[in-house]
């Protein structure tokens, strides 16, 4: 069933702002403060076209910038719909998932699928700075937010620490916050790699998604306040729910008399 715009909207012909911008904000803005919930249908382009009192042709632009941010989505010969929002964390902070979503209301689980001691393959012993083949705790996590399958995370460490994590709750609890919590290890910085790919048989799988969807992919390698390389992870997240999120700056920016 479709919604309603529930209030009239404040549409200003005359304004410098352009029609379609405004039907845009207005519309965002439902969507952002839950007053369209995701999945629900909206107004379809004829019925906004009479509400707003615009042609159908700037309703479709309001709706096609809509799309591209991610707020809704078109299902051809049924109408457009309220998409899901996107979870999303910051990058500038080092703190991990759970820590991120719990502080924002989330319910987070993590189902352990393996924890087992391997020979460091090259890529990790260089992170981690060991020799290749020296033995390293491999823990694969797929974390659960909302009850629902949002990443597979898949951590390596040195395996004095890894085996000390058998004995931690890891279903319910932050790699991160028992480092520094129980086992007094004090993080500094982390080296970030992100990039894109689709999802293989095993990811589609573990991720409850078809294979050859979009994964967002991250090669995170943390240190100790002391700049020791602790933990190197393979983060892999359903690239149609996570978003990271980065605020920056330009240089001098704020410097006096710089001109843009």
């Amino acid at each position: 069933m479709g919604i309603s715009l529930m209030t009239d909207p404040l549409i200003i012909p005359l304004s410098p702002v352009p029609l379609y911008t405004q039907i845009k904000d207005f519309l965002r803005q439902r969507i952002l403060e839950g007053s369209y919930r995701p999945h629900q249908q909206l107004p379809s382009e004829s019925e906004m076209s009479a509400i707003f009192k615009v042609s159908r042709i700037t309703v479709r632009q309001a709706l096609s910038d809509l799309q591209n941010e991610g707020l809704i989505f078109r299902i051809p010969g049924k109408g457009t719909f309220v998409a899901k929002p996107k979870v999303f964390q910051h990058l500038a902070q080092l703190e991990g998932f759970a820590e991120a979503m719990l502080r924002m209301g989330y319910e987070i689980y993590n189902k352990v699928v393996s924890h087992k001691s391997m020979p460091a393959s090259p890529a990790v012993a260089h992170g981690l700075k060991l020799e290749v083949d020296t033995p390293v705790t491999e823990i694969k996590r797929v974390r659960h937010l909302n009850r629902e399958p949002l990443s597979l995370e898949i951590t390596y460490l040195p395996e004095d620490v890894g085996e000390r994590l058998r004995n931690i709750d890891l279903p319910t609890r932050d790699i991160f916050l028992v480092l520094e919590n129980d086992f007094g290890i004090a993080l500094g910085r982390a080296d970030l790699q992100i990039d894109a790919m689709l999802a293989d048989e095993e990811l589609a799988r573990q991720l409850s998604v078809e294979a050859g969807s979009a994964i967002l992919r991250m090669e995170r390698l943390t240190h100790t306040a002391s700049g020791k390389p602790l933990d190197f992870e393979y983060l892999y997240f359903r690239g149609d729910a996570f978003q990271y999120r980065l605020q920056i700056s330009r240089q001098g920016a704020d410097a006096p008399g710089r001109a843009g």
